[in-house]
């Protein structure tokens, strides 16, 4: 819900959050999340369970200002590990970037690709909860609009999904999210990058299709306690 002090300029844009204010958010989300003893889960999943491989919600929350969005899903028992429910899969609005800014790789088929996202980064979530690592996935895994990451580092303050109409609070912990670790984030698309040029290398275009078998592409685990402890509050 957007309040007196926290509404966007006419272009949709706040000013990007600070390092320090988003670890306050973070802190509050999860607080009150425990407090009315609904984890994060719940706010976007049916209580009853998610289906294998649904999007949550459905057509993906999309902030009404700059379009950045998410959706969360969950991998079937098998194919991911025991300790996570699910993750979320960010993205920018193509809209987001520099007008012409050509993308490093297209979508296969360019007229289906109606959702014109490019992606950040997916944020893995365990059995509680709790954020528990980060990690960047393979351009046919989200059917994306590829840009390289010194593009997508100098465009990550612009993520803001506080303003969808999925639960406040999972909104803001996500943004909030993104704002805390851009650095590691930075730093995941840094090893996407290069890990994308060993798989062009061995396998040429079908480097970023289900050709190449590999997914994942770079990937970190979170302590927030630590992070958290890491920075002077206040």
């Amino acid at each position: 819900m957007t309040t007196a002090t926290d509404t966007p300029t006419q272009t949709g844009q706040k000013p990007p959050m600070t390092q320090v204010e988003a670890a306050h958010t973070v802190i509050e989300t999860i607080t009150q999340m425990a407090q009315e003893q609904k984890p994060l889960m719940l706010r976007v999943v049916p209580e009853d369970g998610a289906t294998f491989w649904t999007h949550y919600p459905e057509k993906d929350a999309r902030d009404k200002y700059c379009k950045s969005r998410w959706y969360y899903h969950v991998h079937a028992a098998g194919s991911r590990d025991a300790d996570e429910h699910g993750h979320f899969h960010l993205f920018l609005h193509r809209t987001q970037l520099p007008q012409g800014l050509e993308p490093k790789v297209w979508p296969p088929q360019r007229e289906d690709a109606r959702a014109h996202v490019t992606h950040i980064i997916g944020l893995s979530i365990d059995t509680n909860g709790v954020p528990r690592s980060w990690f960047t996935v393979n351009r046919f895994v989200t059917n994306e609009f590829l840009y390289p990451a010194d593009v997508m580092i100098e465009h990550l303050p612009q993520f803001n999904v506080d303003h969808t109409q999925e639960d406040d609070l999972v909104n803001r912990f996500v943004t909030a999210m993104v704002a805390l670790y851009r650095d590691e984030i930075a730093e995941l698309l840094r090893e996407r990058d290069k890990r994308q040029e060993e798989l062009v290398a061995e396998f040429g275009e079908d480097a970023y299709s289900k050709e190449s078998g590999v997914e994942v592409l770079s990937q970190i685990a979170i302590d927030l306690d630590a992070k958290l402890g890491s920075l002077e509050l206040g």
